[in-house]
């Protein structure tokens, strides 16, 4: 194991043990549960089903492995965001957002991580500005707050027959 990756390592660590927690919470849920409307009040379209926050979740993935890659001057664009129509098939967009993850990371080490000037930090769309290490400890908290999010919805959802 490289000594100028240990921060990295931990950071990839946990944001695949996110991600596997996610892919159980979401691997017994039918085709028709997915779809399910779960939260018809909400103004967030990424949040009143499964589906849709799944599709957020994978999108964000993506998202914030290109803003580390154009913040490292790699000029990459994210895929668009795909709605699925079973559970296994976010398992795999899952699988495949680490693996981009585990590429992105290939070439960063600790010393990159953490910036203390915000004109050494990424600006996102939401307006945040963070530096590598922020980003990934947002990523990894998304995923947690969206594993969440599913498993209340699952109460909601109707029994396998």
């Amino acid at each position: 194991m490289d000594a100028n990756k240990n921060a990295v390592n931990a950071l990839l660590a946990e944001y695949e043990k996110a991600i596997l927690e996610l892919q159980n919470v979401i691997r017994t849920i039918s085709d028709e549960n997915l779809v399910f409307e779960a939260d018809s009040q909400t103004d967030n379209p990424d949040c009143k089903s499964v589906q849709t926050i799944l599709s957020h979740v994978v999108s964000s993935g993506y998202s914030y492995c290109i803003y580390i890659r154009n913040f490292r001057n790699d000029n990459s664009v994210r895929p668009e965001k795909m709605i699925r129509k079973s559970t296994c098939e976010y398992i795999i967009d899952l699988d495949t957002i680490m693996q981009f993850t585990r590429d992105t990371f290939d070439l960063i080490t600790d010393s990159e991580l953490e910036r203390f000037s915000d004109s050494e930090k990424m600006k996102t769309s939401w307006k945040q500005v963070y530096d590598i290490e922020q980003m990934m400890e947002h990523a990894i908290v998304h995923i947690l707050r969206h594993r969440r999010q599913i498993e209340n919805f699952k109460v909601l959802l109707k029994p396998k027959q």
